[in-house]
């Protein structure tokens, strides 16, 4: 008999899991995401990608605010007689009495190797830590944030021109490509989950847009981890005669002057440790992105400028 799986997700990194599971012609007899957003003006309604994706397939989609205490979507799960519940970046915690709701319990791919990078920004802390590595882990869902045990994990190698973005696109393909081999294995009893080892566990908090603002006193190599890690939003910038500036792509430079201070016309900015930044691409507060000759042209941030922090 063909087996039944709810898949719960939100956001384009979950996508081509979804679809791979799809293809792979499991019974999908419903999707949870987010429910859709209003647009900033309030005059368009924003479905979640993994919502869009469902209603192509002609997939229930449900979207509560929440799952806490909902009895209704509860008793819905549970009519269901499920093999597996699939979650992928769903951004709602799912409380303790749906675990046994399904037979094989809720599976959950995370951006990371556990026990590395638990929490809500796995890629983005692990880019601004400046790591060499990162991945997937694929576990079963436990009562605290990503402490359940592991079955499998996949690891990619994290260049230094990569940036959040890519990475995401980079763990996403790769769980889509994993997640078949690891369900079916689940289902024939194949795979074994080890405990996490609490001791390496580290923790990826949320990102604050604050965290944003470049203090020119740090290291270039660590400001060129923010602007990767922050890539393409929040964003890493910096304030310049009251105006934002966000730096969307940089590469180590050769120069050293004061902290702060613009070396050259196209923007090699002298860092910390006597070091410096050189930006490639740049979005002036309220304007289009510009690659670096461009901005050049109209800038209003000379060579001998310093921008300081305030």
């Amino acid at each position: 008999m063909a087996k039944k799986i709810v898949f719960m997700g939100t956001p384009l990194f979950a996508v081509p899991i979804l679809k791979s599971l799809y293809k792979k012609n499991y019974i999908i007899p419903a999707v949870y995401t987010q429910p859709p957003k209003k647009s900033q003006r309030g005059q368009k309604i924003n479905k979640s990608p993994i919502q869009t994706l469902a209603e192509s397939y002609n997939i229930n989609c449900r979207t509560p605010d929440t799952l806490k205490s909902n009895k209704d979507e509860y008793e819905y799960l549970k009519q269901l007689d499920l093999d597996l519940v699939i979650v992928v970046a769903y951004g709602q915690i799912i409380p303790k009495e749906f675990f046994n709701l399904a037979k094989k319990g809720f599976i959950n791919i995370h951006a990371s190797l556990l026990p590395k990078w638990r929490g809500a920004a796995p890629i983005q802390r692990s880019i601004m830590n400046l790591e060499k590595e990162t991945g997937i882990s694929i576990m079963k869902i436990g009562e605290k944030l990503d402490t359940g045990p592991v079955c499998n994990d996949y690891r990619v190698e994290i260049k230094n021109t990569d940036n959040t973005e890519i990475i995401s696109n980079k763990l996403s393909v790769l769980a889509s490509e994993k997640i078949i081999e690891n369900v079916d294995s689940i289902f024939e009893n194949k795979l074994t989950f080890k405990e996490q080892d609490d001791s390496k566990a580290t923790y990826a908090s949320k990102i604050e847009k604050s965290e944003g603002q470049i203090q020119w006193n740090d290291n270039a190599e660590n400001i060129i981890g923010k602007i990767n890690g922050l890539y393409p939003s929040p964003g890493a910038f910096f304030i310049f005669n009251e105006e934002r500036y966000k730096i969307l792509k940089a590469e180590l430079g050769t120069k050293s002057g004061e902290i702060g201070e613009v070396m050259t016309s196209d923007l090699e900015i002298s860092c910390g440790d006597q070091k410096s930044i050189k930006v490639i691409e740049i979005q002036r507060q309220g304007k289009k992105p510009q690659n670096i000759s461009e901005f050049a042209l109209g800038s209003q941030i000379a060579k001998g400028s310093r921008l300081i922090n305030v």
